[in-house]
């Protein structure tokens, strides 16, 4: 059983900070039992990161869309795991008010870092939580997955403005907060990816296509907690990777599996 000891051991040898900024997806049927569970992880994280900030994705970009178009912050139930639905609804986070993109964070600071999301035009704004993880020098945790569910990635392709990302046709979301009152988000725009593959949801299925770029850089490091492998993921450095790829590109890297040249990143 993965003990909080272990979880600090793994965050300690792997250079995190107690006043760093971290976001974590995780699938935890790879971790394997874990002391109290999805509780017994986000309460480990948020212990050692006692001058610092948790940003855990509670996100509900499949149940919120013009045929749903309501986020209400206290009962929309997130649509992509045990940690984020457990997240969603602790009493001593803050779920931001992003239509599809929410997060809860837990530390200091939670409220301010996660103020006026309900705004986000977009999945992952310049200027909104997901960016803003660029500029404080933030880390994403990966545990038991890969890239393919590296939400921020899609915040560096909003700031280098990549197309064929977002649907030109948006869409009216009403908001609920925390208290009940509601607020109206104008003509917001989901993702949506033209030429990809029959039976492919996104083009994240293809970001994994980045990673020995990443690798090459030091941008990603790799460590276990439990049964799973973890990548231990650099913001600023997966960032930088990225905007000088997409600066030499002759083409789209994320609507097939592809290797990226290395003239492109070295």
């Amino acid at each position: 059983m993965v003990t909080k000891q272990d979880i600090f051991d793994f965050l300690s040898r792997n250079g995190f900070r107690p006043d760093d900024t971290v976001t974590i997806h995780a699938a935890l049927r790879q971790v394997g039992p874990i002391e109290n569970g999805a509780d017994g992880l986000i309460d480990a994280l948020t212990e050692y990161l006692c001058d610092g900030l948790l940003l855990v994705p509670t996100h509900t970009w499949a149940n919120v869309n013009p045929g749903n178009p309501r986020f209400d912050v206290r009962e929309t139930v997130p649509c992509i795991g045990t940690l984020a639905k457990v997240a969603a609804f602790r009493k001593d986070g803050i779920r931001s008010l992003h239509p599809t993109h929410s997060m809860a964070a837990f530390g200091k600071n939670a409220r301010a870092y996660i103020e006026g999301e309900e705004k986000s035009g977009t999945p992952a704004p310049v200027g909104g939580a997901l960016s803003r993880l660029y500029d404080v020098g933030g880390k994403v945790i990966l545990l038991g997955i890969g890239h393919e569910r590296n939400t921020y990635l899609h915040a560096v392709d909003e700031r280098i403005d990549v197309k064929n990302r977002l649907a030109e046709q948006g869409f009216d979301v009403e908001i609920v907060d925390w208290n009940g009152n509601t607020t109206l988000n104008r003509d917001y725009h989901p993702h949506a990816v033209a030429g990809l593959p029959e039976g492919v949801s996104g083009c994240s299925e293809y970001y994994p296509n980045y990673n020995k770029a990443f690798e090459v850089c030091g941008a990603v490091t790799y460590d276990t907690l439990g049964n799973a492998r973890v990548h231990i993921c650099d913001v600023r450095k997966m960032s930088d990777q990225m905007m000088k790829i997409w600066s030499r590109a002759d083409r789209d890297m994320c609507v097939c599996d592809m290797e990226i040249p290395e003239s492109w990143y070295m």
